[in-house]
């Protein structure tokens, strides 16, 4: 695969291999290592100043034949400048709907996506419908294919025997994906199981405020072993996310590979990935009422609201799955080999090849 380019126009910081063991690092671009790496491929990243084995700054390099573009179809003006005759691919994460950002930046570029044939890789058949209706919208369908590969978890990730402790939650995507309500929710369980505790991590491209929550331990941005460490054994991971849909859902993948369950809502592609009712809650007008008003206030005031709504019984569905499943009934989770690193590098493999 000496002839494949993945280049990511939008990181943050350029980011390799090491960096993925090293320090916290987010889901697309820890996918897009893991992915490169088991490929063999090239990397190359818009603000990468130096090179480092196969990450490397941006340049023209011989003797490519595939590039894939990361999240944003504006970078095809420098696929076509550098590598006019590669073949071309879009590689998208995030959600796309025909009125959205996205979706102007796809139309943007819609000449370049009919020219040159461009393939779009989307991580769920959840997102790609919103993708398939965006390239149906900007008129490119006819000539612009879209295909589902999922993310990979790595194959080594495996439950291990770590023993359960009943009363551990934990969070560790971006603060922005429903960390506010989470800890709303968390207030109002404790108070009904005062046990419970909740250990937050996050990828670090969010900045997280200070919290001075009693049961709420903040880790802050750590290295994925150690989020990972954290995950093994607890009663499950807590993620009560619908203000951000999931497009994928790596920590939902990543908890079941290590044994632990899932707390989230059906939102976004989770009933794909998590494939549970049993982890699943429904999201109710309430709970986007609640959110569209709670959502206006500083973090510092939302503890009033959140213990009216809490008598309300907005949190009991929460609080009842979290007895349940300290009773006993605690669902079942494992690997899913849809997600496993070597079953999402042949797919990646049979298309550029075919």
């Amino acid at each position: 695969m000496s002839k494949v380019l993945f280049y990511d126009p939008l990181c943050q910081h350029p980011y390799d291999t090491g960096t993925l063991h090293s320090r916290a690092l987010g889901g697309t671009e820890a996918t897009l290592v893991r992915v490169a790496d088991a490929l063999g491929a090239w990397v190359m990243q818009h603000n990468r100043t130096q090179d480092s084995q196969r990450y490397l700054a941006p340049q023209r390099l011989p003797g490519i034949s595939h590039v894939i573009v990361n999240r944003d179809s504006r970078a095809l003006p420098f696929v076509q400048q550098h590598y006019p005759d590669a073949r071309v691919y879009l590689w998208l994460h995030d959600r796309f709907n025909p009125r959205g950002r996205r979706a102007r930046w796809l139309a943007g570029t819609a000449p370049l996506l009919r020219a040159r044939g461009v393939t779009v890789v989307c991580v769920s058949n959840w997102q790609r419908g919103g993708v398939e209706a965006t390239l149906r919208s900007i008129g490119v369908a006819d000539a612009v294919r879209a295909l589902t590969i999922y993310n990979p978890v790595d194959d080594a990730l495996q439950p291990d025997g770590t023993a359960v402790d009943p009363g551990k939650l934990v969070f560790f995507s971006s603060p922005n994906k429903g960390l506010q309500f989470a800890l709303d929710a968390f207030r109002q369980m404790r108070r009904a199981l005062p046990q419970l505790r909740f250990t937050v991590a996050n990828p670090g491209y969010k900045p997280l405020g200070p919290l001075a929550e009693p049961g709420v331990a903040v880790l802050g941005a750590v290295p994925q072993l150690r989020v990972l460490a954290e995950v093994r054994g607890a009663l499950c991971t807590f993620a009560p996310n619908f203000l951000i849909p999931e497009t994928f859902g790596l920590v939902f993948a990543e908890s079941h590979a290590l044994g632990t369950p899932v707390l989230t809502y059906d939102c976004g592609a989770a009933s794909e990935i998590v494939a549970d009712s049993a982890q699943l809650m429904p999201v109710t007008r309430a709970v986007r009422c609640y959110e569209a008003v709670a959502g206006q206030l500083p973090a510092r005031w939302r503890a009033g609201p959140a213990r009216l709504a809490g008598a309300a019984g907005l949190f009991d569905d929460c609080i009842e799955r979290i007895r349940e499943w300290r009773r006993g009934g605690r669902p079942r989770a494992a690997p899913d080999a849809r997600f496993r690193l070597s079953a999402v590098r042949e797919q990646w493999l049979r298309l550029l090849r075919s």
